[in-house]
Parts: C-alpha cells; structure tokens; sequence
C-alpha cells in the first residue's frame, strides 16, 4: 500500500480556497473546538501569515469564529483590539506597538488588522472581531516593568470597586517599580546578576500584585454591577500580566542551571494562562483561532537544544497546558514544511515525515493527523526527525513520533520568498 492510496480519506488539497479542507478536518473532530491553534515551524515568512488569514476568514464566515489570538504581548493586543473595533490611530502606529517582536512590519500581519477593521464596520458589538495578543509581556532579551499594569488595577479598583479596601501599598507602585528601564535591562537576559527581579522592591512588589489580585475577585459582584465588561477584561489581563512579570523578573535573577528551562516554563504559562481567559471570555460568542510558533502550541513536551547552551531545554508548552484544561475543546493544526531556499532549508531527505509528504502529488496539503499516524504504520513507514537546519535556530521541525498529537497537519512543500 502506498502512503498516498493509505492517505485518501485523510488528506486535502489545501489550494487559495482553504474552506473545504478545513470544514473536512474540523468534521473528524469528536467536536468542534474553542480554540483551534495553528502553528508555524519558524517565525518571519509571510506565507504562514496570509494562509492563517484566509483561513480566519473562513472560519469567521462558516464556523462562526469571533476572534484571533497571536503569539504577541497580550498588553499590546489591547491597543489592536480597540482600533478594529473602530477606535483612533493610524495602522502603522497601531501595528508598531500594538504587535510586538517587530512582527506588525510584516503585511501578513497588516492585511489582518486591516481587515478585521473593515469586517467590523457597521456591525454590532456583540458580532464584532475581536484581536488578541496572548504572549507575556516579554521581548527577545528583556521583559517589561509591572508598573504600569499594577498602576491599571489600582486605579480600576479605586473606580470601580471600594477605594477603602485598597491596600496601603498601592500608592507606592511608582516609587517601588522605579524607572522601567531597570526592568528592561537587555544584560539581565545573561546575566542574572543585572536584573532586579530578586530585589527588596521587586518582592514587596509581587506581594502587592498578589493583593490586588485577589481584590479583584474579592470585589466581583461590586465590578459585575459596576464595571463595563471591556473594564473588567482589561483590569484582569493587567493583574495576570503583573503577577506573571515579577514571576519572570524572579527567575531572571536566580543564578542557577535550570534558569533558561525556567523562564520557558514562566513564559508558556503566561501564554496558557491567557488563552484559558480569553476562551472563557469568548465562550457565548464563538470559537477562537489562535496563531503562533507550533513549539507554543503542540500538545507534546517542548524540547530545544541552544546553541549558546549546554543544555536541552525541556518545558510543558502553552497548547498542552491549555489543552489539560479544555480536553476536546482545544485542537491543534501544526505546519510542516518542506523547503525554504532563501532561509537555507533544502529539500527534505526522503525517509524524515517531511519527504515522505513531499513525495505527495500535490505542493499543499491538509491532513489528519491521527490518520496520517495510521496511514504511515500500515505503509510500514517510519520516518525520522529532520536534522538539516535553516540559518534560524527558531526552526523545529515536526517531531515524527508526535504525529497523532496533531489533530492536523498542514504540509507545504515549499515556501517562495517572493509569493504568497
């Protein structure tokens, strides 16, 4: 039996229409999911970005699908949320700093705010799109100061909830936080020493992040009678942040060989946290794809070797502790590829996953992932993990022996430089 013939009834062709293979994937799932990750093998290829919006835009028309997350500062996602749903700026500003990692220069990510700006236009609010970022607040070698997240639940709690309940501390956040260029010192990323985060301020800060926290559960009927919803979402995300920024910041300055595993862990749990508060957020009004690099979003342990490391990082990912969570309500469509000329990846030799897939007629495919696993055991293919590497070390390719933890896979045999 071919592998092709053995994949008839789990594979399609993924041409510029994407809807029917997507409607047929989300058809051999026991349900429908809440959130539907789609993953990217490497970051920086506007190819993965147009293919995630024409697959949004299918999910919003077909599958009733009210909302994208991405692999982006979830503080910034609030900017971006506010201008598609009709607020001021211009997309250049909001993109700059409202998509973090440099990532609102590439037009993949434009085009998707700009449209959803476009889609929301003239329609209520409760069918409007809704943009998130889902990340920590965190950049390559730095992490944000908790300031001004802090300052944002204190001052939605003096508005909206009872001021004489405050902890006395609060007004002692700008002078305990200090100027924010202390947190976001780029040598603290190597060198523990440099950063603040196990400082006098920064403990006594983490404290108060805890008590404003719980306040704001203390005071939830209060906020619910009070507080408009978009108020309440955004004092909440602010609290979350703090509490997991001075998390990262206390890891930053622990001086031992587990601290890089650490603050992967910190991060993704950041990441898992926010996803679980915004499908609980989007739970009357639908379904929520989420978008980022497939090592955040496998069910799988994730595991990287750095080169500037003696060591393998291993880490539970944010896709499988969300997926503890919400079982069958989250799936999981990873991205492999086959090659990327101008990032440096050849052809895949034939005996990894990804020349067994390129052997495949098509250049596109979408394919069941459980299936695929099934179809590979009765061709008696075992393929290996790709070990060719591209000039990015961000590049992971699809771990063959966690073929069936894909709900699916989309395959593209090759990415060009010069065409979506």
């Amino acid at each position: 039996m071919t592998i092709h013939s053995a994949l008839s009834d789990a594979c399609w062709a993924f041409t510029d229409d994407a809807g029917p293979a997507v409607t047929r994937l989300l058809d051999t799932l026991p349900v429908r999911p809440r959130l539907l990750g789609l993953g990217e093998p490497l970051h920086g290829e506007d190819l993965f970005l147009r293919l995630r919006n024409r697959l949004l835009r299918h999910l919003v028309e077909h599958e009733g699908y009210r909302s994208v997350a991405l692999e982006s500062d979830c503080l910034g996602g609030l900017l971006v949320d506010a201008y598609v749903a009709g607020g001021p700026g211009s997309l250049d500003d909001v993109t700059a700093r409202g998509v973090s990692h440099g990532w609102g220069a590439f037009a993949g990510n434009r085009e998707l705010v700009a449209w959803m700006r476009e889609y929301n236009l003239g329609r209520p609010e409760a069918d409007r799109l809704r943009f998130y970022g889902f990340d920590a607040p965190t950049e390559m070698m730095y992490a944000a100061s908790p300031r001004q997240s802090l300052i944002e639940v204190r001052d939605h709690l003096a508005a909206w909830g009872d001021p004489g309940q405050l902890p006395d501390d609060a007004a002692l956040i700008d002078e305990l936080a200090g100027a924010d260029d202390r947190w976001t010192d780029e040598a603290a990323a190597m060198d523990p020493a440099r950063s603040v985060g196990s400082s006098p301020e920064a403990v006594r800060l983490r404290l108060l992040a805890d008590d404003l926290r719980a306040l704001l559960s203390a005071q939830a009927p209060r906020l619910l009678a009070a507080a408009p919803e978009a108020d309440r979402w955004r004092a909440r995300l602010h609290a979350s942040a703090a509490a997991g920024l001075l998390r990262y910041h206390a890891v930053m300055a622990a001086a031992s060989p587990a601290r890089y595993a650490r603050l992967m862990i910190t991060r993704d749990t950041m990441m898992a946290e926010n996803l679980l508060a915004i499908e609980a957020r989007e739970a009357d009004r639908g379904p929520t794809l989420v978008f980022a690099h497939n090592a955040h979003l496998q069910r799988e342990e994730g595991h990287w070797q750095a080169d500037y490391l003696d060591q393998t990082l291993t880490w539970w990912t944010a896709g499988a502790i969300a997926a503890a969570d919400l079982g069958e309500r989250y799936a999981f469509v990873a991205t492999a590829v086959g090659a990327i000329p101008h990032r440096g990846l050849g052809a895949p030799a034939a005996e990894t996953l990804e020349g067994v897939l390129a052997a495949l007629p098509d250049d596109r495919y979408l394919l069941d992932g459980r299936r695929l696993a099934a179809a590979l055991h009765a061709a008696e293919l075992e393929p290996v993990r790709r070990s060719d590497n591209t000039d990015d070390r961000g590049y992971f390719p699809r771990d063959p022996a966690h073929v069936a933890d894909s709900d699916g896979i989309l395959f593209l045999r090759d990415v060009p430089a010069d065409k979506p």
